[in-house]
């Protein structure tokens, strides 16, 4: 029935996004000819500058299938309204951009919109990179055509109805979608700026770590606030240092130990994070790591979230999870939860176990927990899979148990919340 009524919201609002925005319907020509000439894009600093940025941005984690080339984009990114090939965005003239000039790749970055003038859909976070400056993304675009030309074809996308009519994304962006380049903050210092422009822009962070609602849009002015990664399985937790935050008592240097290493004295990278990790962050200059942790910092206190009391008698689930910890867990994360500093992870305090879901807590246990492969951390600790020696009932018990031991406080994991993440995939 949810189902039905989303459809039917969603055909509305795509009738009234063409009322609304019918003088657009038609996409405009290719805009073949360029103000930038070719002499700049063969500029070897500004394609150095490009391939920092296409790191900081992470292009290649979407844009790079597992065993493909580089860029050559065919990674399948799938989302609640089916699943969507990334497209190859090396130079190649008949597979790629070779025909693209840069106002091309500008109005696809900035307005979300293709060569054609075709809307573009939101896995491709154009709602984060409006705000790259437009030298940023010249730098990109100039280190993108300095790639060797891979022929691959774009594979279609499989949506189901009615979100493969792109015409409905008229009203989405009606909803969802601000454009505009990042406003520097005058009262702010260089270093918040700097930080500001990298999560909200490039870095596109709020694109996993906001709450999203049933049309895929980010809740209200949710910002960093944590959510839900859709159909990845992951919890993106809330970024805020502050009281009740999802990084409360983080310091500046644990949140560039994290991104530089993929592990920190409060925690470590694992999941989705894990990659971003070994593909960007790790790579990115100390001085913008550091901007990025000042800014998290900033962000404000949170409400206090609801207990994780239950009318459940969970002493039984407590019990049991307390008998599975000492025997499987204690050794390494320690009796009291506390870790081995540089070696296994905290327990108490852990933004992954504290998250509103238990997923990620679930997810670990069953799955197990990798950390990134750093320059930082060439050799890291793993957490091996329980799947096979824990039942689910085990699973729901000790990760119960774990969330509300310490200073836990965080709600009941169940045996059938267990159910549903038990074969789901590491990634």
């Amino acid at each position: 029935m949810k189902r039905i009524v989303i459809v039917v919201v969603l055909l509305l609002l795509a009738a009234g996004g063409w009322w609304l925005f019918r003088s657009e319907s038609r996409p405009s020509a290719p805009t073949s000819a360029s103000t930038v000439d070719a002499a700049t894009l063969k500029d070897p600093a500004l394609i150095a500058q490009g391939e920092y940025l296409a790191t900081v941005g992470d292009c290649a984690s979407c844009h790079t299938r597992q065993g493909g080339a580089l860029y050559a984009g065919g990674r399948v990114l799938p989302t609640p309204f089916g699943n969507i090939p990334s497209p190859n965005i090396t130079p190649d003239r008949d597979t790629g951009l070779g025909e693209w000039s840069f106002e091309d790749f500008w109005q696809a970055l900035h307005s979300g919109k293709g060569r054609h003038g075709e809307l573009l859909y939101p896995v491709f976070s154009y709602t984060s990179f409006t705000k790259v400056s437009r030298d940023d993304a010249l730098a990109m675009f100039a280190y993108l055509q300095s790639l060797a030309p891979v022929h691959a074809p774009a594979q279609p996308a499989t949506l189901s109805f009615p979100y493969s009519v792109r015409n409905s994304l008229k009203a989405w962006r009606a909803l969802y979608f601000k454009e505009g380049e990042f406003q520097r903050d005058p009262s702010k210092s260089d270093a918040w700026n700097r930080g500001a422009y990298l999560v909200q822009g490039l870095g596109h962070c709020n694109e996993c770590h906001a709450p999203r609602d049933s049309l895929g849009g980010q809740q209200g002015n949710a910002s960093l606030a944590g959510g839900q990664i859709p159909s990845q399985n992951w919890y993106a937790p809330d970024l805020s240092t502050q009281t009740n935050g999802g990084l409360a008592g983080w310091s500046e240097q644990d949140i560039v130990d994290l991104l530089k290493t993929g592990q920190s004295a409060r925690g470590t990278a694992f999941g989705p994070m894990a990659e971003v990790v070994a593909r960007s962050t790790q790579h990115m200059h100390d001085d913008d790591l550091h901007a990025m942790a000042t800014y998290l910092q900033s962000l404000p206190p949170r409400a206090a979230s609801v207990s994780g009391k239950t009318q459940l008698d969970t002493r039984a689930i407590m019990q049991h999870g307390a008998k599975i910890y000492a025997e499987r867990c204690a050794d390494c994360h320690g009796k009291d939860g506390g870790g081995v500093a540089g070696v296994y992870p905290p327990l108490n305090g852990n933004s992954s176990v504290n998250e509103p879901t238990g997923i990620n807590a679930m997810r670990v246990v069953l799955l197990g927990g990798f950390a990134p492969v750093t320059q930082g951390n060439p050799r890291p600790y793993s957490m091996p899979p329980f799947a096979q020696q824990l039942s689910d009932a085990d699973v729901a018990a000790v990760v119960t148990y774990i969330r509300q031991s310490w200073s836990n406080t965080a709600s009941v994991v169940l045996e059938r919340d267990v159910v549903k993440y038990r074969h789901t995939p590491i990634d």
